[in-house]
């Protein structure tokens, strides 16, 4: 990782050794771009289509929430720190697979016979990552709580009036003028949470640090696999108390109902795509313990119809349900409205596609956000409003969302 840091276009992904239920390989690292795509979300799923086809590589990258404008009559006008590409895709020169005790390689051909030398630079690279500049970091909230407490209300009444049944709201934490180290805050952040989903993205000046929980969308073969999460609990060291903590997280009816509510936005998602009969729900509001939380996780199916192109079952589930509400557009607007913060990649997605198209792609969660050169750092939480939302509490969840990025961002004693 610190040997990848030469590079513009980097991508780690890391599944922390979680089970391998649905997992292709234990981590990936791709460097060094020969072609790349950023655009907009004018028409982006239609360049993204092209350049997948053309390119029929091992193509990395990330699809920021605001592609909702390029699917539906949205915009999103509200404030932007980041500026992370609205969507963004590599082909590498170089990719390492990890399973297991193996290691494989994928080089191009123009920098095939550069594997011995990076191998052994590798091996012998020294890590000067403690030596960079950093700064202290003071983290500012976008809107406060009272204000907060006003937005959920807010939220509260559109679903009283039969807007929505339920919406994914969200608020930014940052700091300004302020020098971090991207890869030292990634691997703090990594474990102290160890996530199936890990991230480290560097575009350029732009880093997404995440140690994400949460699966949008993977395609095996005919097989599309989706695993939303919604239902968050937070841990306890006493072992008898974490029990609790859990056992009350499994029998939450406000959490399974919110999970529920989902599940079945998703099933109609993938109905676009799937062969009839074939949306299955293998999995439902089954927890799942991580070493921050524990999270309530629902896995639904499909088989994908014949000759469906990989980028059309993306673009006909994007953005994740998890991340809006229900019904989905109406959500998205609402949102939009109460919400500070343009959400950029936070909500977004990050993964690959194969040279045989099928693909994995993450819910950028529990993310940092660093914009080098602007000197910007940022991390959103946000949580399920429904009838049966109390402000205080969703509150409450959103601090423990949030904890992790925190401690690793202010604390110096952890490490």
């Amino acid at each position: 990782m610190t040997w990848s840091q030469q590079f513009d276009d980097v991508i780690w992904l890391d599944s922390n050794k979680h089970s391998p239920h649905y997992s292709s390989y234990d981590a990936i690292l791709a460097v060094d771009a020969f072609t790349s795509i950023k655009t907009d979300s004018h028409q982006a799923f239609d360049k993204l289509k092209e350049y997948q086809t053309v390119t029929n590589d091992w193509i990395f990258g990330s699809l920021s929430y605001d592609l909702k404008n390029d699917l539906e009559a949205l915009t999103s006008e509200n404030f932007d720190g980041i500026e992370f590409p609205e969507l963004y895709f590599f082909q590498p020169k170089k990719v390492f697979f990890f399973k297991g005790n193996s290691l494989e390689t994928h080089y191009l051909n123009m920098v095939a016979d550069e594997l011995q030398d990076d191998l052994k630079t590798i091996n012998q690279f020294v890590d000067l990552s403690e030596s960079l500049e950093t700064s202290d970091i003071k983290i500012k909230l976008r809107i406060h709580k009272d204000e907060y407490f006003d937005r959920i209300n807010r939220v509260l009444k559109h679903i009283h009036r039969g807007d929505i049944y339920e919406a994914n709201f969200c608020q930014e934490f940052y700091a300004e003028d302020t020098i971090i180290n991207p890869l030292e805050t990634y691997d703090k952040l990594n474990r102290i949470s160890r996530p199936p989903f890990a991230t480290f993205l560097k575009c350029h000046q732009h880093y997404l640090l995440s140690a994400s929980p949460e699966r949008y969308l993977k395609k095996q073969g005919n097989t599309i696999i989706s695993q939303p999460i919604k239902g968050t609990g937070k841990r306890s060291t006493n072992i008898i108390e974490d029990q609790d903590l859990r056992k009350n997280l499994e029998n939450s009816e406000k959490d399974r109902s919110e999970n529920i509510m989902i599940v079945d936005l998703v099933r109609n998602d993938l109905s676009h795509t799937a062969k009839k009969g074939s949306v299955k729900v293998e999995e439902l509001c089954k927890v799942y313990t991580f070493d921050q939380v524990h999270q309530m996780i629902s896995t639904i199916t499909s088989e994908v119809k014949d000759n469906t192109h990989p980028v059309d079952v993306i673009k006909t589930t994007f953005p994740m349900g998890s991340m809006t509400g229900a019904p989905k557009i109406s959500a998205m607007n609402i949102i939009e409205a109460l919400e500070e913060t343009k959400r950029g990649l936070y909500s977004g997605a990050v993964g690959y596609f194969t040279p045989e198209g099928d693909f994995d792609f993450n819910v950028v969660i529990r993310s940092i956000l660093y914009n080098a050169e602007k000197k910007y750092v940022s991390y959103s939480v946000g949580g399920a409003i429904t009838a049966k939302s109390k402000p205080q509490d969703e509150y409450e969840e959103c601090l423990i969302k949030a904890k992790a990025m925190r401690d690793v961002l202010e604390s110096q004693e952890l490490f």
